[in-house]
């Protein structure tokens, strides 16, 4: 059973350790999903999580993020295509809750439902972390826009509805001069160039933007707003990242600590040795540390912070690089089975490693870290 003592943090309220009590009596009756269908069990758990209430909070003008970490560390430690799933619907949206118009506003509704799948699209082949150097160009034609250029790695890629899409419109050098855009699946001169696998099963795509027209309309928020745009996104969901990594490390401390105690290893159980022991401590110190920082982060996003840039760069770098540890050291005390394919640890050592790449790799955020601090006075 997973230790929930840390919902009696001063973090959290009624309705948190509520929607966690909820949310966990679900995963236990819905998950895990087969994977062997990613695209098609991804859909349906948008589906079932939207049927169920849970993706209520991914939109709006208000979106709590102490209760978009609870859900994504729940789901992560049950089954990561479902954090996957879940998270997808607030990232791919967010633009739109926090700049869209009111006509744009309209598809939230669909996807807090689970009807329709929402993407991000930001990375480009020259430009990951380095936002201000997207090449993507939308230039103004009349009362429209037309788009060319190229988006990869992009989560529900292919199986999305919607793309929250960014491109260079030149209102000024770099950063200044972006615009985001929302693309409905169908527009033509979207295409799907290629779908991509990774080391853990996630719909993953790259797409390609050839002489595509979007209605002036289609712009969300102001012309050059799009990097102030993407880290307003950014800083709202960054943190959830981390919840996520936390609910792997929890679930490999569940499982290190059940293996440990029933192992026979010279005589004695895995859990009488003294350096075993020292191992589950660490792994315990990470989990825990991660959590403060992660929801540290969330609170101070809901209490009403502008900006937890700083706060939420610490969560996302701290939670996954230590959740990388907690597991690797749980591959260590499960032998063989650990790199076995299909047993739960050697998902969550292939499930881990992207969290440390996307939204901003480790070292990237480092720099933001140190870069806020040498700004103030």
């Amino acid at each position: 059973m997973s230790d929930k003592s840390f919902l009696a943090w001063p973090f959290f309220e009624a309705k948190h350790r509520k929607l966690s009590e909820q949310l966990e009596a679900w995963c236990r009756a819905e998950l895990p999903r087969d994977h062997s269908d990613v695209d098609a069990t991804c859909i349906q758990l948008v589906r079932d999580l939207g049927k169920a209430g849970f993706l209520e909070g991914t939109a709006g003008e208000h979106i709590d993020v102490r209760s978009l970490c609870l859900i994504r560390e729940t789901l992560a430690r049950h089954d990561g295509l479902a954090d996957f799933a879940f998270a997808m619907q607030g990232l791919g949206t967010g633009a739109i809750s926090l700049y869209g118009s009111d006509e744009q506003k309209q598809w939230l509704d669909k996807t807090r439902r689970g009807e329709a799948l929402s993407a991000f699209a930001l990375s480009e082949p020259r430009s990951g972390s380095d936002v201000a150097q997207l090449d993507t160009t939308a230039e103004r034609d009349g009362d429209s826009y037309r788009i060319n250029g190229e988006k990869t790695w992009i989560s529900n890629g292919g199986i999305a509805d919607i793309y929250t899409v960014f491109a260079r419109t030149g209102e000024g050098p770099g950063a200044k001069g972006l615009s985001a855009f929302l693309v409905p699946a169908d527009t033509p001169g979207l295409e799907v160039r290629e779908r991509l696998e990774s080391v853990a099963p996630h719909p993953l795509a790259r797409l390609g933007f050839n002489d595509m027209v979007l209605p002036a309309s289609a712009l969300i928020g102001q012309p050059g707003q799009g990097f102030r745009i993407a880290m307003s996104v950014l800083d709202v969901f960054r943190s959830t990242v981390g919840a996520a990594a936390l609910g792997f490390a929890r679930r490999a401390l569940e499982e290190s600590l059940s293996r440990s105690r029933s192992r026979e290893l010279f005589g004695a159980t895995l859990s009488d040795l003294q350096m075993v022991q020292g191992h589950l401590a660490d792994m315990a110190l990470n989990v825990d540390a991660a959590a403060l920082l992660v929801y540290r982060a969330a609170w101070t996003k809901d209490q009403g912070a502008e900006r937890v840039t700083r706060e939420a760069a610490m969560a996302k770098l701290f939670a996954t690089d230590q959740a990388q540890q907690v597991i690797d050291q749980a591959v260590q005390l499960h032998g063989g089975d650990g790199v076995r394919k299909g047993h739960i640890i050697e998902s969550l050592y292939r499930e881990i490693r992207a969290l440390r790449i996307y939204e901003g790799a480790s070292d990237v955020q480092k720099v933001v870290i140190a870069r806020s601090m040498l700004a103030e006075e």
